[in-house]
């Protein structure tokens, strides 16, 4: 691999799945986030995770034991030693534009730095660097260890190289990669968050109940998760900004949000990190 050391930037649910999955692949990772108890968090959850899938025989004892070796840190400072950054921070743009901005400070200047990003576009991420050719979108899917999806995001200016080493990497982890171009939510939200959105306001307008709902199309369109509980999965936050970013960037109206949407992530009920989405949750 000319790829070794991966640097994953959040230890929330993305990032720690991410930080598994390249470690079990045999990359050398380090884990960075600047609350510890999100380190902490990020590392129990992959401890727990990697004990399941030995039990399950899908991962041997080494593979188990490169996972419970990632390395944390607090700041960027490993950034300096990688050779491919993969940022799963929040979806906060002005976030990823700064935690860009330093990464292209302090990487080696042949490291490619790559957004988990579900919506943000790549080329703005791309242009808060001095490097836009070595940016690129790797949007894995949730939960990362056992979805086999990678997006891989060409900004206006990555490069072929890059976007290469991407799919590299990702089909080193286990994914399938498909290229998607820079536009709004690219394939998989343009299409799974409107769907979402359209299940709230079935919702909202007392259409049927969130199990009737999605009972729906679980049962009659073959979906193995319903539109709300895949909501609650995914975050209700982060399906009320895909949507703000649909309405915004692409400026039509039916992109706009559900009221109950907003009204879900006001009321802090986010899904399963917050114990309360559509449905109830033990956290």
């Amino acid at each position: 691999m000319g790829t070794k050391n991966i640097v994953v930037v959040g230890a929330g649910t993305m990032g720690s799945g991410i930080a598994q999955t390249a470690a079990v692949s045999g990359y050398q990772v380090t884990m960075i986030d600047v609350v510890p108890q999100a380190l902490e968090r990020g590392k129990a959850a992959i401890a727990r995770s990697v004990e399941k899938l030995v039990a399950k025989g899908a991962l041997s004892e080494a593979q188990q034991q490169a996972a419970l070796a990632i390395a944390t840190a607090p700041d960027l400072d490993p950034a300096r030693q990688a050779d491919l950054v993969i940022e799963a921070a929040t979806e906060d743009p002005a976030l990823k534009l700064k935690i860009f901005a330093d990464l292209d400070r302090l990487a080696p200047p042949t490291a490619c730095l790559a957004s988990n990003t579900s919506s943000i576009s790549i080329t703005r991420i791309g242009a808060a660097t001095q490097r836009p050719d070595q940016v690129v979108g790797m949007h894995f899917f949730n939960p990362v260890p056992l979805m086999k999806l990678l997006e891989v995001v060409r900004g206006l200016a990555t490069s072929d190289s890059t976007a290469a080493l991407a799919v590299e990497v990702g089909r080193h982890m286990g994914k399938e990669p498909v290229e998607a171009k820079d536009s709004p939510g690219f394939i998989s939200n343009r299409i799974l968050c409107p769907m979402i959105n359209e299940a709230v306001f079935a919702l909202q307008e007392g259409i049927g109940t969130a199990e009737s709902i999605d009972t729906v199309m679980k049962l009659g369109m073959n979906h193995p998760i319903g539109p709300l509980a895949l909501a609650d999965l995914i975050g209700l936050d982060v399906v009320l900004f895909v949507m703000q970013v649909l309405q915004h960037d692409l400026g039509e109206d039916k992109y706009r949000p559900a009221p109950l949407l907003q009204r879900m992530v006001d009321a802090g009920r986010l899904g399963r990190k917050s114990g309360q989405g559509f449905y109830p949750y033990q956290t």
